[in-house]
């Protein structure tokens, strides 16, 4: 069995770099370009791996050199690429990403090889995890697959979409940002939907963990980590590849999210997504000389970081009928 299995897409990223992003109509002259790999479903799988899982992708490449060198990219990662299809006539996917001097980004996303990828049958894994880059029908065929095989369940909604009640009730996770979560329908309409827990990303401003637990739900902030970001574009990606690798070891849901809130804010200090990525050595090695640094600010009496704010539990919203029938189980396991 493996640790994770990571249900998503695979692309070649073409990254400019340039002082400010372009508004429409406008051009302006970068300062850099270079290609990487990624594709949602890649990046999490080597986040994963690089965290300690032993980690499956399932996904689709072209017959290109694009899709040759990113499998083994991932192959050089340790990670089961057998169910990494190829399909011929079909590019690999691409994504177009420019980043501006204070590390924001745009991104347009042409799925490609992506479009064709068939998951019907996902290879056993304690946690699996899929995304929005491939077909939604694919999506649910995944993560249906997962639940019958007892499988822990998470979801990045990304890039956003209206989500079907069939979806959401086979979530035991569903990972977003603060934007994703507007467009999704707001926390309180997700757990009353099905979902187990709702993992809100806020970059600079941290994460919100909210789980259903019986009747009522508890909501937890864990603080960001404080870096100098260089590049944000792999940070959601570095966030889920190590939450689900931590669920994976039988880390609890808080203490997954704390390990990845530092994975997300250390993916921030290089350019590119699979290039920014860290082992679970080098993150604790960086932690190290953060919380050294920070001791440091605090005898100089510099500002020091907020702690973790309280639990918060109020009344859980009402479930349907039909996501009632569709629970495995109220809130995901070490959630409690």
């Amino acid at each position: 069995m493996f640790d994770v299995a990571v249900v998503g897409s695979v692309n070649l990223d073409l990254v400019a770099t340039t002082a400010r992003l372009p508004r429409p109509g406008e051009t302006v002259s970068g300062t850099a370009y270079a290609e990487h790999a990624g594709g949602k479903g890649l990046n999490q799988a080597v986040a994963a791996a690089r965290t300690g899982a032993v980690v499956v992708m399932v996904g689709a490449v072209g017959d290109d050199e694009a899709g040759r060198r990113l499998r083994s990219i991932a192959e050089n990662e340790g990670i089961d690429v057998d169910t990494v299809v190829v399909v011929p006539g079909s590019p690999t996917g691409r994504a177009l990403i420019t980043v501006d001097a204070g590390a924001e980004n745009s991104i347009v996303v042409i799925p490609g090889a992506n479009s064709y990828v068939r998951a019907g049958s996902v290879p056993d894994a304690r946690v699996v995890i899929a995304q929005l880059e491939i077909p939604l029908d694919e999506v649910i065929a995944a993560l249906r697959s997962a639940r019958s095989s007892g499988a822990r369940t998470m979801l990045n909604p990304a890039p956003a979409q209206p989500l079907p009640d069939e979806l959401l009730e086979l979530c035991d996770i569903i990972v977003p940002n603060e934007h994703e979560l507007e467009l999704i329908g707001g926390i309180e309409s997700l757990l009353g939907r099905g979902v187990g827990a709702v993992v809100m990303t806020k970059g600079a401003a941290g994460a919100i963990v909210t789980v259903r637990a019986g009747t009522f739900t508890t909501e937890r902030h864990q603080p960001a980590f404080q870096v100098t970001p260089v590049d944000t574009t792999g940070a959601g990606d570095a966030f889920c590849g190590s939450l689900a690798a931590r669920l994976a070891a039988g880390d609890g849901l808080e203490s997954a999210v704390r390990y990845a809130a530092a994975a997300g804010a250390l993916a921030t200090t290089i350019e590119g997504a699979v290039p920014s990525l860290r082992t679970h050595a080098t993150w604790r090695s960086s932690w190290r000389s953060t919380n050294r640094r920070a001791a440091e600010s605090r005898i100089r009496g510099d500002a020091v970081p907020r702690r973790p704010s309280r639990r918060v539990s109020r009344p859980a919203p009402r479930s349907s009928a039909r996501a009632q029938r569709g629970r495995v189980r109220d809130a995901p396991r070490g959630s409690r």
